[in-house]
């Protein structure tokens, strides 16, 4: 039975996929039909554009013929009377003598121009020959004034010459006699030094011969007396326990349990950051609760809500790191073991972020290619991308950083100490870049918030979380702030050379070997707390008297505890003899309540062939008067299918009144026009009933997804019968152990509830199967309707 209602209800998640899919179907046809009728309309314009081009060709043109026109009439009347001119030049007679004079004129005064031409030319060509003579003599003179020029400078600097190496010859002379005296004078003092050179290696002689005596004797006391010597190794001076500064380790205390605080205000801020950016994500664009979010996002806010195993450990490392520093320790950076852990736990942090980095880029691209979208959003977006990418590659480089300190805790070679400033700099640098970095982001992400407010379709509960996400993003700034002017103030501190470096006097100082002076530090410090103790005064006579009879009284006592023993030791004996009894009757329990378990499976099986029906699992639909209401509905709907869609087309009346009688020009393109506004006119009213229709389908569509939603709560709460029944059955097998009347009478009660929900459950099958039946008239329905609306209906082809 149960299998069967399985099956039933997979059929119907099957058809309301089906419904889901059609509905689909339908709004793209929809927006389809939209798109035709603003093409149809862009068309129209257009139409409308080229009949105005073409009447105001039509003016131009028959104004333009009638200039013509006009023209012509003029040519004509040109020629009328230029043929009556030539009738009366031809009646008088010209004389022959004169045309051979004039012929003979213009021959001459075509020679006379050429001549003057030619003359023309030769004094153009004269006038140019004699301008470039005189262009030539001009440079020619005026580089000759340059030569000499340069030849009185070369003189004049020729004679400097001869005057400068005259006074250096002159000084070389005078620095050589000089030179002269001087070597004398040397001369002079090297012999003296010679003198003194002599005088000093006697000495040296003595003062040699009084060190080696001097040696030998401190050599001989040095091998009787002193039995080691821990100086002559800098391995051994490692071990040395350092003076105690208890003042830098109350420091170290301090500025360690600040940066604790700010840590934990850091941890509380990228927590809330995470947590809501994930609740935005599920939000924004498309709001999971409605409709399903896209892969890449449900991925992402996957990630996401892992942050916190990211990070929580971070403030449990600080904690561990604060915890280890106290002021009996010595603290430096190869004391310091548990910086190491907390370098890995932020290393985990930082491999998060650049797991989450492409998500949360992609999830912002998807966010612009979203439809409301405007252009000053995805401006928005693209500086948050690259505000998040200088973020993780912050966060990387406070990683490496840290990592570098924690080397010499554990690699003490891998890190110099003459580095540690170096690293404890660019730290700090890291950190104020870290805060420039967070207020460019809440700069920005206050913009795209106070954008988003303005879009229509912005919802309460997106505001509430841009509102979270803003104050998280302020917080990082604010504690990114204070972290970089806590660090850069304490730099000083940091970059000092500890007390245990200076005194070793060594390159490199190994973990271990910090390890072993800080043993050696408190076995120092034990020693001399041992011997600040008081010793205990010595006890008087009298009381020493006063005390013999009590040790005597307690030899007496010997005896009556040893009897005391002996007894204790026989009560574990038979203490222990009980516990094995009561390990064998547990044992034997056991086994007794796997006999009991098996016959109890027996028994259910035997009770599931007895019973004839199976329990079932099934939603059911809210009540009968939702069902009328929608049978009303289909109603309805079928009634606006059915109307037929009335066409007002005008080719019958073309056709008609082509066939009775030809209209001119005018009144044929004055009907065309009427006819195809009439048409236009059609198709605007049928897009919008379409449009009115869609909506329409769009409700019931959301009043069905609500009402299979009411059917979902319903069929939880059958099962959660169906769970209490289990569990009365589960209760009858347990009481079947006890007597057989019982089990008879829970199983005809059984029976009779195994009847009334199987009634309860045919009735909700059949409430299932008519609104199956409903909506799958509903989907024909509305199709058939979108099919009329698309043209494929007789009445409303063109």
């Amino acid at each position: 039975m149960a299998a069967d209602l399985q099956a039933k209800y997979q059929k119907l998640a099957q058809e309301y996929s089906k419904l889901r899919a059609q509905n689909q179907v339908l709004k793209k046809a929809v927006v389809d039909e939209q798109g035709q009728g603003a093409s149809l309309k862009e068309e129209l314009k257009m139409k409308d554009q080229s009949v105005r081009k073409l009447q105001q060709e039509m003016d131009s043109l028959t104004f333009r013929n009638q200039q013509l026109a006009k023209r012509v009439e003029l040519l004509q009347e040109e020629l009328v009377t230029t043929e009556a001119k030539g009738k009366k030049s031809k009646q008088k007679s010209v004389d022959p003598p004169t045309q051979m004079n004039q012929q003979r004129q213009s021959v001459f005064d075509e020679d006379l121009q050429n001549k003057i031409q030619e003359n023309e030319h030769l004094h153009r060509q004269i006038q140019e020959a004699q301008a470039k003579h005189r262009q030539t003599e001009t440079d020619l003179r005026e580089r000759l004034l340059v030569l000499e020029k340069d030849a009185m400078q070369h003189e004049a600097v020729m004679d400097s010459l001869k005057k400068k190496y005259m006074d250096t010859i002159e000084k070389l002379q005078n620095d050589k006699a000089t030179l002269e005296v001087k070597s004398h004078s040397l001369e002079r003092e090297a012999k003296d030094c010679r003198l003194r050179t002599e005088e000093c290696q006697q000495q040296l002689k003595d003062i040699h011969t009084d060190l080696s005596s001097r040696l030998d004797r401190s050599i001989s006391i040095i091998q009787d007396k002193v039995p080691f010597n821990d100086t002559r190794f800098a391995e051994y001076s490692v071990l040395d326990v350092p003076v105690h500064d208890r003042r830098h380790q109350l420091k170290a205390r301090d500025v360690s349990g600040q940066a604790l605080a700010f840590l934990q205000d850091l941890v509380g801020a990228l927590l809330n950051f995470h947590t809501y950016t994930e609740q935005r994500i599920q939000i924004y664009p498309i709001d999971s609760a409605t409709d399903t979010i896209s892969p890449l996002n449900q991925k992402f806010s996957e990630y996401l809500h892992e942050n916190a195993s990211y990070v929580r450990p971070l403030e449990e490392g600080m904690l561990h790191l604060f915890e280890s520093i106290t002021e009996e320790t010595v603290t430096s950076l190869e004391t310091t073991v548990k910086l190491k852990p907390f370098s890995d736990v932020f290393t985990t942090y930082v491999c998060f972020l650049k797991k989450i980095l492409p998500y949360q880029l992609k999830s912002l691209e998807e966010e612009c290619e979203y439809s409301v979208c405007t252009a000053n959003l995805q401006a928005r977006n693209m500086e948050l991308q690259s505000d998040m990418k200088k973020m993780t590659a912050m966060f990387e480089k406070l990683q490496v950083y840290t990592s570098l300190l924690a080397l010499p805790s554990t690699k003490p070679e891998m890190l110099l100490q003459t580095n540690y400033n170096v690293v404890f700099t660019q730290l700090a640098a890291c950190l104020h870049s870290l805060h420039d970095v967070m207020k460019d982001i809440s700069k920005h992400y206050s913009k795209k918030v106070s954008l988003e407010q303005e879009l229509p379709t912005i919802t309460q509960k997106l505001k509430n979380t841009n509102d979270c996400i803003l104050s998280s993003v302020v917080a990082l700034s604010n504690v990114t702030g204070k972290i970089g002017t806590f660090f850069s103030n304490n730099l000083d501190f940091f970059t000092v050379p500890s007390v245990y470096s200076s005194r070793i006097a060594m390159s490199v100082i190994d973990p271990v070997a910090a390890e072993c002076m800080l043993a050696n530090k408190k076995k120092a410090a034990a020693y001399i707390k041992s011997l600040k103790k008081l010793r205990p005064g010595s006890v008087p006579y009298e009381a020493a008297l006063a005390n013999r009879k009590t040790i005597l009284s307690s030899t007496e006592s010997r005896e009556g505890l040893s009897q005391q023993v002996q007894q204790s030791q026989e009560k574990i004996a038979k203490l222990e003899q009980e516990k094995e009894h009561w390990m064998l009757e547990a044992q034997l329990a056991k086994i007794k309540l796997e006999k009991e378990n098996q016959r109890l499976t027996e028994l259910e099986s035997q009770l599931k062939t007895a019973m004839t029906g199976k329990m079932p699992f099934v939603g059911s639909i809210q009540e009968n008067g939702t069902v009328h209401k929608i049978e009303e509905e289909l109603q309805l709907v079928e009634k606006d299918s059915k109307e037929p869609v009335r066409s007002t087309s005008l080719v019958g009346m073309l056709t008609t009144s082509i066939n009775n009688e030809i209209p001119d020009a005018e009144s044929r393109e004055q009907l065309i026009k009427s006819h195809y506004m009439m048409r236009v006119a059609e198709l605007t009213a049928q897009l919008q009933i379409a449009d009115s229709k869609s909506v329409y389908f769009y409700a019931e569509c959301r009043a069905l997804a609500k009402r299979l939603a009411l059917a979902e709560k319903s069929r939880e709460a059958l099962s959660e019968e169906i769970k209490v029944a289990n569990q009365n059955i589960v209760r009858l097998q347990d009481e079947l152990t006890t007597t057989k009347r019982s089990y008879e009478d829970q199983l005809s009660m059984m029976s009779d509830h195994l009847c009334s929900m199987n009634e309860t459950l045919s009735k909700q099958r059949e409430e299932i199967d008519s609104l199956r039946m409903g909506s799958k008239d509903l989907c024909s329905n509305k199709i058939t309707s979108h099919l009329n609306l698309n043209g494929t209906h007789p009445t409303c082809s063109i």
